[in-house]
């Protein structure tokens, strides 16, 4: 990456869009961005790499308040990394216990998957029952 990229280039490397990158910066939600002798925003690397992290955060639900407050921390360098440390701790706990949701959600579905695919192979009903309507048990076949 190069030390000074436009808009362009970084929403093509973060996956936001231009309008978005601009809203963030209407609403606080990424650092402030230096403009060019041409009036136009440059980015440098550290800036990126920030709003790469600001995105992850908002894809793992971390709400709009703590974001902010995180580049408030972010804004006041190195004196804040402890206190940014435990927000992104808290943020980790609530992301690790919704995982861990997630996979026992997972595993739930996979199981009444495997519970269809067991009646499909055995022309059962989900009361155990044969099913006698071949255009039914032909139609199951199909999308096994």
């Amino acid at each position: 990456m190069t030390a000074s990229l436009g808009i362009a280039s970084v929403a093509e490397v973060t996956g936001l869009t231009q309008d978005t990158l601009r809203w963030y910066e209407r609403e606080g939600l990424i650092p402030r961005v230096v403009r060019g002798s041409d009036g136009r925003r440059r980015y440098d690397d550290a800036s990126v790499r920030i709003i790469q992290l600001i995105v992850r955060l908002k894809r793992t639900g971390m709400p709009v308040a703590e974001i902010r407050r995180f580049l408030e921390l972010y804004e006041e360098g190195a004196a804040s990394h402890g206190r940014r440390m435990a927000l992104l701790e808290e943020h980790r706990a609530r992301v690790a216990a919704r995982l861990a949701e997630l996979r026992q959600d997972l595993t739930a579905i996979d199981d009444k998957i495997d519970h269809y695919r067991g009646l499909i192979a055995h022309g059962l009903d989900c009361d155990d029952t044969a099913i006698t309507d071949t255009d039914v048990l032909e139609q199951q076949v199909r999308t096994v």
